[in-house]
């Protein structure tokens, strides 16, 4: 890519969020169980961010790079263009995770770009039932139970 995401400059690092991710894909008809988990450096915003994934012994193992009109990949030495982050998440974390979203949620609050609904424990927003209740302890759940589901969890580094 001549024009990629990397020429872009990178977001500050003051609006970082570092943590562990854990997602957790239920089986279906055309694939087995998944689970991973990653330590995660959450940068920028929903427009122009950078998403870098981690091993337990802290190799970079994906880094992500989006802003308007561009979504790149950088993994196993191998750069990818996507349309959108939806497409990227499908490809990195093989299902469809709003990453989008993330930036608000591990905040504590709804993604402001979609209606969401009030519950007992946080919101209800895209399909995804967010979970704020552990996030004094720097803990967020997300679950999606549309076929298949989804369980994501994370834990902050610090609370946010």
């Amino acid at each position: 890519m001549a024009a990629g995401c990397s020429t872009a400059p990178p977001p500050a690092r003051g609006d970082a969020l570092t943590g562990r991710l854990v997602l957790q894909i239920s089986p279906s008809t055309n694939t087995p169980a998944q689970q991973w988990s990653a330590g995660f450096e959450l940068r920028g915003s929903a427009q122009a961010g950078e998403l870098e994934l981690t091993s337990p012994l802290g190799t970079t193992v994906a880094q992500a790079r989006w802003h308007p009109g561009q979504v790149e990949l950088l993994q196993g030495g191998e750069r990818r263009g996507f349309a959108d982050l939806g497409e990227l998440s499908r490809q990195l974390l093989g299902e469809n995770v709003p990453l989008e979203a993330l930036f608000d949620w591990l905040r504590g609050r709804p993604w402001p770009a979609t209606s969401h609904e009030r519950t007992a424990q946080g919101f209800v927003q895209q399909g995804w039932a967010v979970d704020l209740s552990g996030l004094g302890e720097g803990r967020l759940t997300a679950r999606r139970d549309q076929a298949p589901a989804i369980l994501l969890r994370a834990r902050l580094e610090a609370a946010p």
